[in-house]
């Protein structure tokens, strides 16, 4: 567990920071707008009539006609792609447990490519690609110095 949790550190703290840079914007846009519209959190726009931690209504059916095991369970599938996004982004951005959320958000965006946005071109599935490779990235690097996850690392040395 604690490899999980040590995040791996570049030589310079400038090196750190630059990295920090993508994991911080992808965390903020996740959380804020993707995950939130799709995800009740207090800041989803109120417009969506979302309660707290409730997925949207069209997300379930949007997930269903993926096919195959997501036809089978669209709500819990829906679920925890909103989760994903929503406080994965969250984690993603503050740097905690950033390996486990770059994991699920990896695979959630995984799906949007692949399945929701794959015949749709390449220009509509730039976002989720993006998002894909920096939770790739974030996955084998973890939060760096400027993350939860090392001030974490630090005190159980």
């Amino acid at each position: 567990m604690k490899k999980l949790l040590q995040p791996i550190t570049m030589p310079h703290w400038l090196q750190d920071f630059l990295f920090a840079i993508p994991r911080i914007v992808c965390g903020y846009l996740l959380a804020t707008d993707f995950g939130a519209a799709k995800f009740g959190l207090p800041w989803s726009p109120p417009d969506n009539n979302l309660g707290l931690f409730e997925v949207a209504f069209w997300f379930p059916n949007d997930v269903a006609e993926y096919g195959g095991i997501f036809a089978l369970f669209p709500a819990f599938f829906a679920w925890m792609g909103a989760f994903s996004e929503a406080v994965g982004g969250l984690f993603l951005l503050f740097g905690f447990q950033t390996r486990i959320a770059s994991f699920l958000i990896l695979c959630t965006m995984l799906v949007a490519v692949f399945m929701q946005q794959f015949n749709n071109g390449m220009w509509n599935m730039l976002p989720a690609m993006g998002f894909m490779w920096v939770s790739l990235f974030t996955m084998i690097l973890g939060s760096g110095r400027f993350g939860i996850d090392f001030l974490l690392s630090k005190n159980t040395k």
